[in-house]
């Protein structure tokens, strides 16, 4: 059964620290260790937790100056999760879509100012892409394939729509059924993550 936005509603509750901010992206095939050089990152000690990674994050962010940020990645199935606080890589499309070749990529992002944004990238060709806040303006090879779907899990595809708005709880929604891994407190909390430092600009 299709999760909804409405069940992914304990990641702002539980974890603030990185609600406000965060980019979750999922690749297929690759070890945390392939993804990070295919990022050119620098390898980090490990950290168990998503707090301590938010933390280490946010002192790597100040000591960089906005031009490399710490990344947690972890295996989830026959997925990496690749984890940013307060970061956008994962849904840049020019670091995306080369990252993504001879595999699936599929990220999500928000940041403080409600700005956000879902991609779904194939073999280096993006195959969706939109603000989850705006999913009615999508781009890419297959901007309508997802749509029963989308509409399942919570997206307001129509302007007058009744239902409560959970538009980026739902973007790890669709994230769970395009990859079928689900992202738990008990993963976020429990994990001990392969950390590293990628440069962002």
């Amino acid at each position: 059964m299709t999760k909804t936005g409405a069940d992914y509603a304990w990641f702002e509750n539980d974890f603030p620290d990185i609600a406000e901010a965060y980019c979750f992206t999922l690749v297929r095939g690759l070890s945390p260790a392939e993804l990070m050089s295919r990022l050119e990152g620098r390898p980090e000690a490990p950290l168990r937790g998503i707090a301590a990674v938010v933390d280490a994050a946010f002192a790597q962010h100040n000591l960089e100056e906005g031009d490399r940020q710490l990344v947690a990645m972890t295996t989830a199935g026959a997925w990496t999760l690749l984890i940013e606080p307060n970061g956008y890589l994962g849904v840049t499309e020019e670091r995306a879509l080369p990252a993504s070749a001879g595999t699936s990529w599929i990220s999500h992002f928000t940041n403080i100012n409600a700005l956000g944004m879902f991609l779904w990238a194939e073999d280096q060709v993006l195959r969706l892409c939109f603000d989850p806040m705006f999913p009615e303006d999508r781009w890419g090879t297959a901007p309508d394939e997802l749509l029963d779907v989308m509409r399942r899990i919570g997206f307001h595809l129509e302007v007058e729509d009744p239902e409560p708005d959970f538009s980026p709880q739902a973007a790890f929604a669709l994230a769970e059924h395009l990859t079928g891994i689900a992202i738990t407190p008990t993963l976020l909390q429990d994990t001990t993550f392969t950390c590293a430092i990628v440069r962002i600009r």
